[in-house]
């Protein structure tokens, strides 16, 4: 979901890299006729980046590879690659960045943070005017922006309304993956959590609103993917294994806001 949402990806990285940020821009001056403009030079930072390598190991028997139509083997590829792009949308969405895991947006220190509730509350529509007001106010509120959250979220906000009666999600036409809230992309994933926690609240769910390509996916190599008849060759037995070299980053922590404390049985 974070690549559908905007994030912007780097491939082809080689060592450990540094991208950089800005902190303070450079400043205009109004000037007359021959004036020279005032030099100023605006500040940037550097956020550092590593490879942080994601993988899934599986196997399959002789007699599974005899008895399975379509081929096993293109059939366990199929769900590696799936699993892993599911391990790197986890990941770029809450990383805890320990145990070898990338830092994620919502555990990214200087995002901003709209509170439900003591125990969490359940989300409605001025939770959602307040996650894109605290991009607005740094000045980081696009068109482009989107809210992100899970399937739980949207059932519970599904059925709200506004003063008019009005669903505030369209059940009605709506083309699939283009539902909007406040003129801007809600999209969908699983791979949002719902198992957060706050005082006695529990199976909490988050909501993330953000200018997108502010999230640089970094990658190194391409994904691998290794078949292993080898190794337990006495068995009958194949193994495959797939691995991929990325990391995550959030290069400005002000295009971001996120609650983390939603109620949504």
């Amino acid at each position: 979901i974070v690549m559908e949402a905007g994030a912007t990806v780097l491939t082809g990285l080689v060592g450990n890299i540094d991208i950089p940020a800005r902190n303070s821009s450079s400043t205009t001056y109004w000037v007359g006729e021959e004036v020279a403009v005032t030099e100023s030079t605006g500040s940037f930072r550097s956020i550092a980046m590593q490879p942080r390598t994601i993988g899934a190991y599986s196997k399959y028997s002789h007699l599974m590879d005899l008895q399975a139509t379509p081929e096993i083997e293109e059939l366990i590829k199929s769900d590696l690659v799936a699993k892993i792009s599911e391990g790197i949308d986890l990941a770029a969405l809450g990383g805890t960045g320990t145990n070898s895991q990338p830092l994620g947006i919502l555990n990214t220190t200087g995002i901003s943070s709209v509170v439900g509730g003591t125990n969490g509350a359940a989300a409605d529509l001025d939770d959602f005017v307040d996650l894109k007001k605290a991009v607005a106010v740094d000045n980081a509120d696009l068109p482009s922006c989107s809210f992100v959250t899970n399937s739980k979220v949207e059932g519970a906000i599904s059925k709200l309304k506004d003063s008019n009666g009005d669903y505030i999600l369209s059940p009605y036409g709506t083309e699939l993956g283009k539902q909007q809230i406040l003129s801007r992309r809600l999209l969908i994933s699983n791979n949002v959590p719902s198992n957060l926690a706050k005082g006695s609240g529990s199976s909490l769910s988050a909501i993330i609103y953000g200018n997108w390509s502010d999230l640089v996916i970094g990658l190194w190599g391409s994904l691998e993917i290794l078949v292993d008849p080898y190794t337990d060759i006495a068995k009958g037995s194949v193994g495959i294994r797939a691995l991929q070299s990325i990391d995550c980053a959030v290069r400005h922590p002000e295009s971001f806001a996120a609650m983390q404390d939603v109620i949504a049985a």
